[in-house]
């Protein structure tokens, strides 16, 4: 009879440290753009640090990360550009569209994501009450946008290509995982962050107002940029491992409700207050997604490394016990402002 799994491998330990992750860094990276305006290069200072952090620990013996090699640094450059073009068309889509409609977008995308991960991933479809979770989610979702600030969105163009983006990340991240072997989920993390910083020097170096933000820079605001840095940190380490331990579609819906965390944060600590119904809507949210269930994995499924589990998988809900694990696992990427963390 096999051992179990430790609990700091298993799934509640995984998604439960990336919620706290992708909730807390918002705050932090709203204080360090506060403190420094300049968001590029607190950004960079994320991804490079990371990768930083990762190696000198591993030098130490503290942790095992894989050493830099060219097939694998070809493997994860489509993850960096994937990443860093989803960070670009958030942007440009937040200016045409408020956040609240925006929710509405992000919220539809694990129907998306299900019939892709069916497509190319070797799931099998969701079953009927996961599919009612799903546009349970996304009806929650459009209440709450119509309560709030009214649907609205003046361009569409770069909605579609920022949710075109989005699924595909969401699918070739879950790719990676189950392909690309590594010796730790280290690996992953160090490769992911260290690839997505270097375009990001050219972003800040020729920006004057970003260098002259660095030049007057006090003590209390490194502390911040510092801070945020280590929490990029385990927001790296719990986004990688939680996609290694779902399917694209369950990682997604976790997404999702980070998202609702995020915006009840900005309810309860910012001047934005949402109405009773409002709530109520996202407290909907939060149901519905407890009561997804993940979908199996096909018999004939040859793109995952994952162990094939009998259909008794599917009768389990997604965050209190999924069982499936994989090898290793991104960086969670949740942005309001051009720092980590996308909405």
């Amino acid at each position: 009879m096999s051992k179990p799994p430790s609990f700091y491998a298993t799934t509640p330990f995984a998604v439960g440290g990336y919620m706290l992750c992708s909730a807390t860094l918002l705050i932090a990276n709203k204080y360090a753009v506060y403190k420094v305006a300049a968001p590029s290069f607190i950004l960079f200072s994320q991804l490079m640090g990371t990768a930083v952090v990762v190696k000198a620990f591993a030098a130490m013996g503290k942790i095992e990360c894989d050493a830099l090699e060219k097939e694998k640094c070809m493997k994860f450059l489509p993850v960096a550009l994937i990443f860093l073009a989803t960070i670009f068309s958030n942007m440009k889509s937040l200016q045409y569209a408020n956040v609240e409609t925006f929710m509405v977008f992000r919220f539809s995308t694990p129907i998306v994501v299900s019939i892709a991960d069916y497509l190319f991933l070797g799931r099998k479809l969701p079953n009927p009450r996961s599919w009612a979770c799903l546009f349970a989610l996304l009806i929650g979702a459009f209440a709450y946008a119509n309560t709030d600030s009214a649907f609205h969105v003046k361009g569409y163009t770069f909605c579609a290509i920022w949710y075109a983006i989005f699924c595909m990340d969401q699918i070739y991240l879950k790719h990676v995982t189950n392909t690309v072997r590594m010796k730790s989920n280290w690996g992953r993390v160090f490769y992911s962050n260290f690839i997505a910083s270097l375009p990001l020097v050219f972003t800040f170096i020729n920006d004057s107002e970003e260098i002259e933000a660095l030049k007057n820079i006090s003590f209390s605001a490194a502390m911040a940029v510092f801070f945020s840095v280590a929490l990029g940190v385990g927001m790296s380490y719990f986004a990688w491992m939680a996609r290694s331990l779902l399917s694209a579609a369950s990682f997604t819906v976790v997404g999702n409700v980070c998202k609702v965390l995020t915006i009840a944060i900005n309810v309860s600590l910012w001047d934005k207050h949402a109405s009773p119904f409002g709530i109520g809507c996202l407290m909907f949210c939060l149901v519905a997604a407890y009561f997804y269930q993940q979908a199996p994995m096909r018999s004939d499924s040859k793109d995952s490394d994952d162990t094939i589990k009998s259909d008794i998988e599917a009768t389990k809900t997604l965050l209190p016990e999924v069982k499936e694990r994989g090898e290793g696992a991104t960086r969670g990427k949740e942005i309001f402002m051009p720092v980590r963390v996308t909405f």
